[in-house]
């Protein structure tokens, strides 16, 4: 079998790779497994040291990655790639790990030791999105090879030389043979890894289906998951927010990366006596993008990552506009519009029964509705399946944390949107998903506890 990577540049076939049959992906387990006794048995130091090299060694390349990212999921050129949060993210977790992953003494007498280790849990299985594939893969991969763990990283289809990237940044830096491979595996080799106890954590990020193939694969074993999965994640403007930096900033969150991010702005909730000028704002500000070929310095917005996507948003654009919902962007304005190149759009006289409110569109629309107050507002927004961010526009951050604590989220910005801040848990709940990234939390979750009960003679 194959992965073909479609651009959606021009449709062209981009890249193709062979997956690995059942033997060689077992072999590459077994392989990762090996390397990981010697890895773990590395000092902290090393391994940290050996992993950030990794990471300068993606740095270097960024001028071949970013037009190989424009050809794969169709990034504009001009935003410059992911290096900045890859590192930053990789960074935090390095400084991070010695205090982290340090034992917890009990008790160190003459009588006995007592100690609490953290320990890796062997083999680690990524399964990375295509959306920001190389800082949603870093998440994870850094912070379990520092960790001791070894790493198998499958990508996505439509991001297939990323993996590569890394690989060979790893192996350029030094870290061991077999410590980080990168593998193509289809969904059934991957579903019989998992079912055969193949690892020992699996973090997964991608689709609500996607999650549930992953629990269903791991039914019975007891692996270890993370899950970060869709998102509808709202923003809620009071009346004494900052009405400009309000606009700006939800709308690039809504429609940065043509509106493929986890924790991109889906729907927006705004006081009614700010709600005119919001919209108006918003839709001088999305009509002045430019949609197009992301290797045009000019292009502002470029192709979804696949036509189906695109097409996806429209149905739900278009169910909305038939049941009542105003399009206020005028599609003369960009005419581009075809396949996976979508316009961006703003609807008007949305409520919760329309699928574009309640449903993950992944792509560049947002509804924006007035709310009364913030008990309306909150309703609003926990009326979900899903909960990974919520974004909070007022001068009082008292208002907001209140307000946050009655959110079903995982991650709550006061003035602020779409930013992950890796000294934070990255976490979610409901459809989102479940466990925890970043932070010393994220460490956590990719070692398990280990205690020592140790009399003295």
């Amino acid at each position: 079998m194959t992965i073909t990577c479609i651009s959606p540049i021009n449709g062209s076939v981009y890249a193709t790779r062979a997956t690995l049959s059942e033997f060689e992906a077992a072999e590459a387990v077994g392989k990762g497994r090996a390397a990981q006794i010697l890895w773990a048995a590395r000092p902290l130091s090393e391994r940290t040291a050996l992993v950030m090299k990794g990471v300068e060694n993606i740095g270097a390349m960024n001028d071949e990655i970013v037009p190989e990212l424009a050809w794969q999921m169709g990034r504009p050129i001009r935003y410059g790639g992911e290096f900045g949060g890859f590192n930053e993210r990789a960074q935090h977790m390095a400084d991070i790990a010695e205090e982290a992953l340090a034992e917890i003494t009990v008790e160190d007498s003459g009588d006995f030791r007592r100690v609490i280790k953290r320990v890796p849990h062997g083999l680690v299985l990524v399964v990375a999105p295509w959306n920001y594939p190389y800082m949603t893969a870093i998440n994870t991969v850094a912070p379990a090879l520092i960790a001791g763990n070894a790493v198998i990283l499958k990508h996505a289809s439509q991001t297939p030389l990323v993996g590569e990237r890394l690989a060979q940044a790893f192996n350029d830096a030094g870290v061991p043979d077999g410590v980080f491979q990168n593998v193509f595996l289809d969904h059934k080799t991957t579903s019989a890894l998992i079912a055969d106890r193949a690892f020992g954590f699996v973090n997964f990020t991608g689709s609500v289906g996607g999650g549930q193939a992953m629990e269903a694969a791991a039914q019975g074993t007891f692996t270890g998951l993370g899950l970060e999965l869709g998102g509808k994640d709202p923003g809620y403007v009071m009346e004494d927010a900052d009405l400009d930096a309000a606009v700006e900033t939800l709308i690039d969150g809504a429609m940065f990366n043509s509106g493929q991010c986890c924790c991109g702005i889906e729907r927006i909730y705004v006081v009614e006596s700010l709600f005119d000028d919001f919209v108006a704002k918003a839709v001088k500000i999305v009509e002045g993008y430019k949609l197009g070929n992301p290797m045009d310095p000019e292009t502002t917005l470029g192709p979804m990552a696949q036509a189906r996507f695109a097409d996806t948003v429209r149905s739900q654009t278009a169910e909305a506009v038939a049941a009542g919902a105003k399009a206020l962007i005028d599609p003369a304005l960009f005419p581009q519009d075809d396949g996976a190149y979508l316009m961006p759009q703003i609807l008007v006289n949305v409520d919760h029964s329309m699928r574009v409110m309640r449903e993950e569109s992944f792509g560049p629309v947002v509804g924006i509705m007035p709310v009364k107050d913030d008990a309306e507002a909150i309703r609003l927004m926990n009326d979900s399946d899903y909960g990974l961010t919520a974004s909070l526009w007022t001068q009082d951050i008292a208002r907001a944390e209140a307000i946050g604590d009655a959110i079903e989220t995982g991650t709550v910005f006061m003035n602020r949107a779409d930013y992950l801040d890796p000294a934070l848990c990255w976490t979610g709940c409901k459809d989102t998903g479940r466990g925890g990234g970043l932070s010393v939390i994220g460490y956590h979750n990719l070692t398990r506890p280990k205690s020592y009960h140790l009399k003295k003679a």
